[in-house]
């Protein structure tokens, strides 16, 4: 036996093989370990960098699509409101339009009626005229049986001619010859009957009543067989007289005869006269 074999070995035991290789592989593994996670934290850290340059194309072109939505909102909104205004000025041009048609009936209704009214006036003025000539001719056939197969109704006229005032009333009558006849009128466009006598009294400074029934009885009663120029001439009764005229001489009247042969000069065969007054 050695004399040192009592003495326990300072030398390190060896490791076993497995020992060392269990040991290797734990650390391969630890080192690949991290060699992925900084793979992986290489991969994940420049995913960033890719998002952060894709994401400004991506947010324009959603810009430009939204914009373009908004022109395309804007455009039909401003045609729907075009297209309200045009609706609501046609309807409106219509209802105007009804109100203006149904305006101009209503005014045709009453011209026609006013026309209607005035011809229906004119034709009972023309008939009361013709009843009362009609009357007047009889009475004057029965006076002259009554006086005598030799006696005579016939007129005479004055030749004399008309003088001062006299010639100023029949130049004033017979220069409205050719003016209209209008039923109260008093001039100077248009007369009725008694308006024309009275206008051409005016002019020589002489008022006389306005109608023809009161311009009857207005002066001195002259026979018809005596007329002068410038006399009165009447159609009807005194008070009465339905029509007046002024005698102008030499056998013709002037008179405001009717609205549809106006102011005229015609021979007294034409209207054979009731009677006369002389006021100058």
């Amino acid at each position: 036996m050695s004399h040192t074999a009592h003495i326990r070995s300072h030398r390190k035991p060896r490791r076993s093989a497995s020992t060392i290789a269990m040991r290797t592989g734990v650390a391969g593994g630890v080192l690949s370990t991290l060699a992925v996670a900084g793979a992986s934290g290489a991969a994940h850290a420049a995913e960033p960098v890719t998002q952060t340059l894709e994401l400004p194309t991506l947010t324009a072109d959603l810009a430009a699509q939204v914009a373009q939505s908004a022109d395309v909102t804007q455009q039909a909104a401003a045609s729907y409101q075009l297209q309200a205004e045009r609706d609501a000025a046609a309807a409106k041009a219509a209802k105007q339009a009804k109100t203006d048609l149904a305006e101009a009936k209503k005014k045709a209704a009453e011209a026609k009626k006013k026309a209607e009214e005035a011809a229906r006036k004119e034709a009972a003025e023309r008939a009361s005229r013709t009843a009362e000539r009609a009357t007047l001719s009889a009475s004057a056939d029965t006076g002259s049986s009554s006086t005598g197969a030799g006696s005579s109704t016939s007129t005479s006229t004055s030749t004399s001619t008309a003088t001062g005032s006299a010639a100023a009333v029949v130049s004033f009558v017979q220069a409205q010859v050719g003016k209209a006849y209008v039923s109260g009128a008093t001039g100077p466009s248009a007369y009725d009957c008694s308006g024309l006598v009275q206008a051409a009294f005016k002019q020589v400074g002489i008022s006389l009543p306005r109608v023809s029934q009161a311009q009857s009885t207005a002066g001195t009663q002259v026979g018809l067989d005596n007329l002068q120029p410038g006399d009165i001439l009447y159609w009807g009764g005194a008070g009465s007289a339905y029509h007046v005229g002024v005698y102008v001489g030499g056998g013709m009247f002037v008179g405001a005869q009717n609205s549809s042969t106006g102011v005229v000069q015609k021979p007294l065969s034409y209207d054979p006269p009731s009677g006369a007054v002389r006021v100058l």
